[in-house]
């Protein structure tokens, strides 16, 4: 059994655990298809947030209190760029982070393409899954805000973290997505997958900048296995970040029907075959999808497995090769 995972950084790398406990449990392949429009460039490194917390998650080496960044960082570096007064200050690198950066930034710098370079830094991390960027190429959200009355665009990170996504906001673009190309790897995972999932990440800022890679959504949409996605808002309520905010940008309801519709059914054009819900909106419907609510919390590896189970069952229902 192959499985491919659409996803964004730490929901979707909490629900790799997931997914990579039952691919174990049943002898299956996973492949985990990673958003990069939160990619960016700090003191001359290249820092890659979802890509980074997926690989942190995996390989039991990512924070447990903060959710993301390493255990056990320290932060020297950080402390020493403030002394000399170096921007950004609202954008932290831990130390152990740093080496991640350094490593993959010399490699970049050497020729290397992001995905190459994403493969050796898993060898040492061992994350259990085929990690893929979506592109190697050049691919950031910006998001398009009113400042003193005048429109302008900020890298997404600045909106989020800095400005903690208050700006007034138009909308969100993907520079360089028009010229990216699927990453090596990408299109021949999703045309040979048996289940696609998409994970409970940010379905504007973490699953859109991957389905606006040229090629992958029609890669997703096209593909002869089952789309089942899972919901990241539980009661009207994302289950974590600030996806309420984004989802109002693009003037979609926050919440499980409303995110279920935004993908869309398989059916009528959109990418889903079934969508999993939390048992608190169990009434929500998505037209032309199978809808089925079960406990979405991930409080444990075990609940998490759950869900994955519930998934599969559902890609099983639609009719679909699984």
């Amino acid at each position: 059994m192959r499985i491919v995972v659409l996803a964004g950084g730490i929901g979707g790398a909490r629900f790799l655990l997931g997914v990579r406990a039952y691919a174990r449990e049943v002898g299956a392949d996973v492949t985990a298809v990673v958003n990069v429009g939160d990619d960016l460039l700090l003191h001359g490194l290249r820092v890659c947030p979802d890509l980074d917390s997926v690989m942190y998650t995996l390989g039991g080496g990512a924070d447990p209190e903060r959710g993301w960044g390493r255990a056990g960082e320290t932060w020297t570096v950080k402390e020493e760029l403030a002394a000399y007064g170096a921007e950004p200050t609202w954008f932290g690198l831990g130390d152990r982070d740093v080496a991640t950066h350094l490593v993959r930034s010399t490699m970049l710098n050497a020729g290397y393409p992001l995905s190459a370079v994403t493969e050796a830094l898993a060898t040492r991390w061992q994350p259990g899954v085929h990690l893929l960027p979506a592109t190697d190429d050049r691919l950031e959200t910006h998001a398009v805000v009113e400042v003193d009355g005048a429109q302008r665009a900020i890298h997404f990170q600045e909106w989020w973290i800095r400005h903690r996504a208050g700006l007034p906001t138009h909308r969100f673009v993907f520079v360089g997505a028009d010229a990216a190309k699927p990453a090596p790897g990408v299109l021949d995972a999703l045309g040979s997958a048996d289940l696609v999932l998409i994970a409970p990440s940010n379905p504007v800022v973490s699953v859109a900048p991957i389905l606006a890679v040229p090629g992958l959504r029609e890669a997703v949409t096209g593909t002869p296995a089952p789309v089942v996605g899972v919901s990241p808002v539980i009661g009207g309520a994302p289950v974590r970040g600030m996806a309420d905010r984004c989802l109002a940008v693009v003037g979609v309801e926050c919440s499980a029907a409303g995110v279920g519709g935004l993908y869309g059914g398989r059916s009528a054009g959109g990418l889903l075959d079934g969508w999993l819900v939390d048992t608190t909106d169990a009434g929500a419907v998505v037209a032309d999808v199978t809808v089925r609510a079960v406990p979405l919390w991930m409080t444990d590896p075990d609940a998490t497995v759950a869900m994955v189970r519930a998934a599969v069952e559902v890609a099983g229902s639609t009719g679909r090769r699984s």
